[in-house]
């Protein structure tokens, strides 16, 4: 990767990725030499999880999951479409609209129907291009915890126009609260997930319940195009995981909580419509 400076990388993750592997490896040795009192309190007071990247490259977000498919295909009366089952379609986001944790979503002027996706993130490590599904694993950097904001109403109008989701989509993404690296989790992490709004639980399932891996969704996107350092894959949502499945609206200032086995917890509060 381009050339950073130490107190860039100390300070950036995005940068950290953007340096490469070698400069992942002096982290890791950095780490492993630091006494062992040198912790971060987590109690601190004043003590704040940001969004876990200061920039991404880029936004993808999947629809990897067949109960939430099979759940769409009911409501409209259709069958699955036959693409699902030949390649890991997605959906490119708005990567500039980006909030982290403790964050305010806001509810756009145009909607009536705020919604949320409880989904698992995949953040690209290296850059390449035709990339083999057998050697995809090498460019995971790691994962973290996305949820995909939705404006229901607009998103049915855009589907029903051949095109989008767009400003069904593009309003607000949030991540976090940090990103778990590769070398923990393993390239295909099953992971319990769990989504609450006002601390009640509304869904959960586990992330090896996806139709497509994170290598096939490498495999397909590179595939006549380039992929860089800090893109960013939505898994999309398992079903039952948002209020569409479920039949239950989000309603302003409602706090929604997204919970991934060893990655921790993203909480936003849902604003009220804008003027």
């Amino acid at each position: 990767g381009p050339s950073h400076s130490a107190d860039s990388l100390a300070h950036s993750t995005s940068a950290l990725i953007d340096a490469g592997p070698a400069a992942w490896a002096a982290a890791d040795a950095a780490i492993a030499g630091a006494p062992g009192e040198a912790t971060v309190d987590l109690d601190a007071p004043g003590l704040r999880w940001l969004c876990p990247l200061d920039h991404l490259a880029s936004l993808r977000d999947f629809l990897a999951f067949k109960d939430h498919v099979r759940r769409g295909a009911v409501r409209r009366g259709a069958p699955i479409p036959p693409y699902w089952f030949e390649a890991p379609v997605y959906y490119k986001g708005n990567h500039r609209q980006v909030i982290g944790p403790g964050e305010t979503c806001p509810w756009p002027r145009y909607t009536q129907h705020l919604d949320f996706e409880l989904e698992l993130a995949m953040v690209v490590g290296c850059r390449g291009e035709s990339i083999g599904r057998d050697d995809a694993a090498s460019y995971i950097f790691g994962f973290t915890i996305l949820d995909d904001f939705s404006a229901r109403d607009v998103q049915a109008k855009e589907s029903a126009a051949w095109l989008g989701p767009a400003k069904a989509k593009d309003f607000c993404t949030a991540l976090g609260p940090c990103i778990v690296t590769a070398d923990e989790l393993g390239p295909q992490p099953d992971l319990a997930m769990v989504c609450r709004v006002n601390g009640e639980e509304w869904g959960r399932a586990r992330s090896s319940l996806a139709r497509w891996s994170w290598s096939d969704m490498i495999a397909h996107v590179s595939d006549g195009e380039e992929i860089y350092p800090c893109d960013v894959y939505g898994s999309g949502t398992p079903g039952g995981c948002c209020g569409l499945d479920l039949d239950r609206r989000l309603e302003p200032g409602d706090v929604v909580e997204l919970e991934v086995e060893q990655i921790g917890i993203l909480r936003n509060t849902i604003g009220f419509p804008a003027p």
